[in-house]
C-alpha cells in the first residue's frame, strides 16, 4: 500500500491501483445508457457554496456519487463527518484512507445545523468515515451533530459505521429518525470491504438498533459479481434483525484504483429484486441504478 505524508506524524494510505489485466475478460462494455448521471439542478450551485462556507465535507464530493448533480440541485446533500479520512479502506470505496483521521472540528455541529438552515433543509442525511482511532469511535460527536440539526427542525438520517453497544446507544440517544448502517455487498463478497468489518457484525448493528427502537435501513451494492439467490439471502438476513428500509443500487468504479464493474444490473433485474424485497416485509424499497443509501432518503421516510 502506498503511503503519502500529510502533515507532521500523519500518513494517509492510498490504495494502490487494481491489476486490471486479470480482469480484462470479465469486464462489462461500455456503460450503458441508464447509468448517465442526471444534469444538475438550479440549486446546485447555492448547495456547492453553501458546504464550501462552512467547511463541511459531504460524502457526494467524497465518494464521488453519480446523483451529486440532480440532489444538490434540489438542495439535498449528504454530509460527511469526523473528517476526510478514514480508517479503513474498503475495495470499492474513493474515500482517503489512513491509520488515523483528522482532528475532530468541535465547530461542526453548529456549522452543520447553519448550513441545514441556510438551505432550508427538511431532511439531513448524516454519515462519517470511520474513527478506529478513537475511543469512542466518534459516537459522541456523532450524537452532537445529530442534536443540532434536528434543532432545526429537519428530520435527522445518520448512516453510521458498525457501532454496537453503547456507542451505537449515544447515537440512538441523539434522536435520529433513521439508524441506517450498510452490509455493502453480499457475504460471499465481503472481503471487498476493509477487514475490521464483517457481515455478522454489520447484522448485529442493525439487529441492536432495532432493539433500541428506532427504523433502521441498509444498502446493497450490485454488479460485483454476486449471484441472485447470494442477493435474496441477504435481504432475508437483513429481514431477520428487522431492517425497515432496503436500498439496491448499482456499483461504479469511482477511480482507477477501486474494483472493477463485473455487470451492469439491468433496470428490469432492479425492478424484479425490489419486488422480492417488498414481498419479504421491507417497508420501504428503493431499486434503481443510480440509487444509493441516502438517495430519495426523505422520501422513503415517508412511505413507512
Amino acid at each position: 500500500m502506498e503511503e503519502d505524508t500529510a502533515g507532521p506524524g500523519r500518513r494517509i494510505a492510498r490504495q494502490p491501483p487494481i491489476n486490471h489485466a486479470a480482469n480484462i475478460l470479465h469486464m462489462p462494455s461500455r456503460k450503458p445508457a441508464w447509468l448517465k448521471a442526471p444534469l444538475a439542478g438550479r440549486g446546485f450551485s447555492r448547495v456547492k457554496d453553501t458546504v464550501r462556507h462552512y467547511g463541511l465535507h459531504t460524502v457526494c464530493d467524497e465518494a464521488r456519487c453519480p446523483n451529486k448533480g440532480v440532489c444538490w440541485g434540489a438542495g439535498t446533500a449528504t454530509f460527511l463527518i469526523l473528517g476526510d479520512v478514514c480508517t479503513r479502506g474498503c475495495r470499492f470505496c474513493a474515500v482517503k484512507s489512513g491509520s488515523e483521521g483528522v482532528g475532530v472540528d468541535a465547530d461542526e455541529p453548529k456549522n452543520l445545523a447553519d448550513a441545514a438552515r441556510k438551505l432550508g433543509l427538511r431532511y439531513v442525511v448524516i454519515t462519517s468515515v470511520d474513527r478506529d482511532d478513537l475511543p469512542d469511535g466518534g459516537a459522541g460527536h456523532y450524537a452532537a451533530c445529530i442534536g443540532r440539526v434536528k434543532e432545526t427542525g429537519a428530520k435527522v438520517e445518520a448512516l453510521i459505521p458498525d457501532y454496537q453497544g453503547q456507542m451505537l446507544k449515544t447515537v440512538v440517544d441523539a434522536g435520529p429518525d433513521v439508524l441506517a448502517h450498510n452490509i455493502e455487498v453480499v457475504e460471499r463478497l465481503q472481503s471487498l470491504r476493509d477487514a475490521k468489518a464483517t457481515y455478522r457484525g454489520s447484522l448485529e448493528t442493525l439487529r441492536q438498533a432495532k432493539e433500541l427502537g428506532t427504523t433502521t435501513k441498509s444498502s446493497i451494492m450490485l454488479g460485483l459479481g454476486e449471484t441472485g439467490g447470494e442477493v435474496l439471502q441477504a435481504m432475508d438476513d437483513l429481514r431477520g434483525v428487522g431492517c425497515d428500509i432496503l436500498v439496491l443500487g448499482q456499483y461504479l468504479q469511482p477511480t482507477i484504483r477501486q474494483v472493477p464493474v463485473k455487470e451492469y444490473v439491468t433496470p428490469e433485474k432492479f425492478r424484479e429484486y425490489g419486488g422480492a424485497a417488498k414481498s419479504r416485509g421491507f417497508r420501504t424499497v428503493v431499486s434503481e441504478p443510480l440509487a444509493r443509501t441516502s438517495y430519495k432518503a426523505g422520501e422513503s421516510l415517508t412511505k413507512i
